[in-house]
């Protein structure tokens, strides 16, 4: 059966903020007329919010910006819910908007050690913000995704002017946002993921790193309103798609170590036993290990949910004293169990559907069971399945 739920990948390879992010949604599919009208039942008056084309580095994005009249605006959280919750927008665009607010608030406390509750939001209460967070909100709705990931943020150095003065880059804001979300540092000297940004990718994103499976429905480019100083373009890119229920785990743990002191007679059973623990995998790799010793790489692939177990397995079992672990991506191809008629009786067979067509493949053990059975060559069994496959296959119930 085919979910056809609407998953995004924010693909922020020049940062991220709230005006990159509503443009690129408008660029993906959000019609501006929706958005509008949407952004009227907040009650919110005194703005006009321009929608224009910019190219930036040969790539058409949407721009969006948003004027007022305001100078110092000092809206703390509760001004901000008060206009939210008073608004007539829909229940979901509410609570959405409402828990990115609350995120930087949370924020913004920490960094200027006062409560909540207390704390006055500067740039990010301005009507633009309050504009963007909110639209942010109704777009999501509007173009029903329901996952978002996001790819690791880039953490800029040197200084930004605003309303508290001079700050270090990442903002101080930003780093408190961004604990426990994949980052990486840049060469470049200006501001890249705003407070806005980082509060809008921490509280909706589902997952960070590389773009998750699906089929790529549609594509928007949101541009910032800088220049970036090496040339790139400062574009957010946002990635639709739809997402299929996955049974296997498409992501994996990837758990490795090199053993020179183990004797490999006792792989079977370790196998046997990281089998029981959920292992996906195991292989055992000779190789050459220092000072010419020769030695073996023990790989192991898991789902994550799985991995502390086997990890444990690993270090009781073999003589490791370390470990090491990646997360990894994997592509599988459809299977199903079942069985085929020869003529020794019902043999087992995987059904696999590959890009050419569907394939039937011999399970081992049932082959092996039926060549010691009826005293014949395992090389016949398979030979015998081989002649089958154009018969009835019969699916596990």
């Amino acid at each position: 059966m085919t979910d056809q739920r609407t998953i995004a990948y924010i693909d922020c390879f020049s940062g991220i903020s709230g005006d990159m992010f509503l443009g690129a949604l408008l660029d993906a599919g959000l019609p501006l007329a929706e958005l509008q009208s949407q952004l009227a039942l907040l009650g919110l008056d005194g703005y006009t919010m321009s929608v224009g084309k910019k190219s930036c580095g040969a790539i058409a994005a949407t721009t969006l910006s948003v004027q007022s009249g305001e100078s110092h605006p000092h809206r703390n959280l509760t001004d901000i819910r008060q206009l939210i919750t008073a608004s007539r927008l829909a229940e979901p665009v509410q609570a959405t908007a409402l828990a990115i607010f609350s995120l930087l608030a949370e924020a913004e406390a920490r960094v200027h050690g006062r409560t909540v509750e207390t704390v006055h939001f500067h740039e990010v209460g301005g009507i633009d913000a309050i504009v963007d967070i909110v639209g942010v909100a109704i777009g999501l709705a509007a173009l029903k995704i329901t996952q978002l990931h996001c790819a690791p943020l880039p953490m800029p150095s040197g200084w930004v002017r605003c309303a508290h003065g001079l700050l270090p880059l990442p903002a101080p804001a930003v780093c408190e946002l961004l604990q426990g979300v994949p980052t990486y540092g840049v060469e470049l000297s200006q501001e890249l993921v705003t407070p806005t940004g980082a509060a809008i990718v921490k509280t909706l994103a589902t997952g960070y790193g590389p773009m998750p499976p699906m089929t790529i429905t549609g594509v928007g480019y949101g541009a910032g309103s800088q220049e970036l100083s090496n040339g790139q373009a400062n574009l957010l890119r946002l990635i639709l798609g739809t997402a299929r229920p996955v049974v296997e785990a498409q992501e994996v743990e990837v758990i490795e170590t090199h053993l020179d002191d183990w004797s490999p007679e006792t792989f079977p059973y370790l196998s046997e036993r990281l089998f029981t623990l959920s292992a996906l995998d195991v292989a055992l790799i000779p190789i050459q290990m220092k000072k010419g010793r020769p030695g073996f790489l023990l790989r192991v692939i898991c789902d994550r949910a799985a991995a502390l177990a086997v990890k444990e397995c690993i270090l009781s079992e073999t003589t490791a004293i370390g470990l090491r672990f990646r997360t990894e991506q994997r592509w599988t191809l459809p299977r199903e169990g079942g069985t085929i008629p020869t003529r020794w009786g019902e043999v087992r067979v995987k059904k696999v559907t590959t890009p050419a067509g569907k394939v039937l493949t011999p399970e081992y053990e049932d082959c092996k069971r039926v060549a010691i059975e009826h005293h014949v060559p395992l090389k016949e069994v398979y030979a015998e399945v081989g002649r089958a496959e154009g018969k009835r296959f019969k699916g596990e119930r």
